[in-house]
C-alpha cells in the first residue's frame, strides 16, 4: 500500500486560494487525505494538534507563531478554536506569513472561521479520491472501496472492508465524543445503518423517528451530526412556481460509497451487483462524482421532482441557465418521459445521462448520454 496517489486538482485549487487569502482552510472528514495533501505542499512550518509535542509548543500560541514565516500549516484546527482571533491578528499584522488550517469538523469550524476570519479566510472542501485522481479505469473499483484513501489503497478487498469497518467504529467511539457529543455510539451506528437503506431517498423524518423509536426532534439532531461530519448528504428539493405539486422534501445519501457498503455489508462486486442497493448505490457514487466537478457549493445543487413522478437527480444553475443529470445503471440508457418533462418544465440548457458505460452520444435534442468516466476526466457542462 505504498502507492502515491498525487491530488493534482485538490493542489490546484488550494494553492490558488493560498495565493489569495492569507489563511486557507481544507475542510473534509478524518482520513480523506487532509494531512498528505497539507504536507505535499511544503509548509514552512507544522502544528498538528494531535501531537503532544505541537500541542505543547502552542502554550504560548502567540510566542510560538509571530516570529514564524512563510506557510504554517496547523492541522486539526478544530481543536484549539482559541487560535481563531490571533490567527486574525497575524494575518493582518504579518505580510510574511500565510496560514493552512485543517479541520474535520465543519460546521463549528465553518462557523468559527466565519465569525473571525471573515475576508482572510478561503475554503476548500476535501473528499476522498475522485476518478480524475485513480484514472477511469480503476472507477468501479472507487465505487466498491469509496474514496477514502486507506480503503482504497488497501492490498485487498478484504483488508478495505476490515479498514472501514474499523473507521466506522473509530468515527463513533472517538471522533463524536471529542466534538462534544453526548450520543451512546451504539445508538448513532444503529441509526446509521437504518439510514443506510434509505440512500438515494426521499427523507421522512416522521417514518425514520417511528422506525427508531425515537422523536422527530432526535433524528433531525442525528441527522445533522452525520452531515455536520461530512458523512450525509441532505440534497435539497428545487422548487419553482411552475404549478405542478413538487416534492419538497431532500433526498439522503451516503457521501462516500465504500461507506455506505460497509453500513450494508457489502464487500466484494458481486455482492454490490446482487444487492438491492445496486441502483441507489450507483446513484450517489455518480451524484459525488458529478458534485465535484460542478464546482457548486453543497445549498446549490439540487434534484427535482414532482408527485406525478417526473424528476431529475441532480439540477443546478450557472450563468443564468438550468443544467441536470439523470444517475442510470444501464448498458444504453434511453430517453424517458421523465427526460422530457423535465427538460421543458426546468427550462434546461442540457440534461446529462450519466451511466457505466464508454461511450457519449445523443439522445435527443438537449439531452446526451455521458460515461461516469467522462465526468472525471473530460466533462465540461458549460
Amino acid at each position: 500500500m505504498n502507492k502515491i496517489i498525487e491530488r493534482k486538482a485538490d493542489t490546484v485549487a488550494v494553492k490558488r486560494l493560498i495565493r489569495q487569502f492569507p489563511i486557507t482552510a481544507i475542510l473534509g472528514s478524518r482520513q480523506c487525505g487532509k494531512t498528505f495533501l497539507a504536507k505535499r505542499l511544503g509548509p514552512d512550518h507544522y502544528f498538528d494538534l494531535e501531537n503532544p509535542r505541537d500541542i505543547a509548543r502552542l502554550e504560548t500560541p502567540q510566542l510560538a507563531l509571530e516570529n514564524l514565516r512563510g506557510l504554517i500549516a496547523i492541522d486539526e484546527i478544530q481543536r484549539l478554536p482559541s487560535l481563531f482571533p490571533l490567527l486574525r491578528y497575524l494575518s493582518d499584522k504579518k505580510s510574511r506569513q500565510k496560514y493552512l488550517i485543517l479541520g474535520s469538523a465543519a460546521p463549528n469550524l465553518i462557523k468559527h472561521t466565519s465569525e473571525t476570519l471573515a475576508g482572510r479566510i478561503g475554503y476548500h472542501r476535501l473528499e476522498g479520491f475522485a476518478i480524475g485522481d485513480v484514472g477511469g479505469p480503476h472507477a468501479k473499483k472507487l465505487w466498491l472501496r469509496g474514496g477514502y484513501p486507506m480503503s482504497y489503497l488497501a492490498r485487498s478487498g478484504a483488508e478495505s472492508a476490515v479498514w472501514r469497518e474499523n473507521y466506522i467504529a473509530t468515527f463513533l467511539e472517538r471522533d463524536i465524543p471529542q466534538l462534544g457529543i453526548s450520543i451512546p455510539s451504539r445508538a448513532l451506528r444503529r441509526f446509521w445503518m437504518m439510514l443506510s437503506h434509505y440512500h438515494g431517498n426521499i427523507l421522512n423524518h416522521l417514518e425514520l423517528a417511528s422506525s427508531f423509536g425515537v422523536s422527530d426532534m432526535t433524528i433531525r439532531r442525528y441527522l445533522e451530526i452525520l452531515e455536520g461530519t461530512f458523512m450525509v448528504r441532505l440534497l435539497g428539493p428545487w422548487h419553482n412556481n411552475i404549478g405542478k405539486r413538487l416534492i419538497k422534501r431532500p433526498k439522503v445519501y451516503m457521501r462516500d460509497s465504500g461507506i455506505l457498503h460497509a453500513l450494508l455489508s457489502i464487500t466484494t462486486e458481486d455482492e454490490l451487483l446482487s444487492h438491492n442497493k445496486l441502483g441507489a448505490s450507483w446513484e450517489g457514487f455518480a451524484l459525488e462524482c458529478a458534485a465535484r466537478c460542478i464546482g457548486k457549493r453543497d445549498e446549490e445543487l439540487f434534484f427535482w421532482g414532482t408527485h406525478s413522478g417526473a424528476e431529475v437527480d441532480l439540477f443546478w444553475q450557472d450563468k443564468g441557465k438550468g443544467w441536470a443529470i439523470e444517475f442510470k445503471y444501464e448498458d444504453a440508457p434511453k430517453v424517458t418521459k421523465s427526460m422530457q418533462v423535465a427538460t421543458k418544465d426546468l427550462d434546461l440548457d442540457h440534461l446529462w445521462v450519466v451511466y457505466p458505460g464508454s461511450q457519449r452520444y445523443h439522445l435527443a435534442e438537449k439531452i446526451s448520454a455521458l460515461p461516469i468516466t467522462d465526468i472525471g476526466t473530460t466533462w465540461n457542462y458549460h
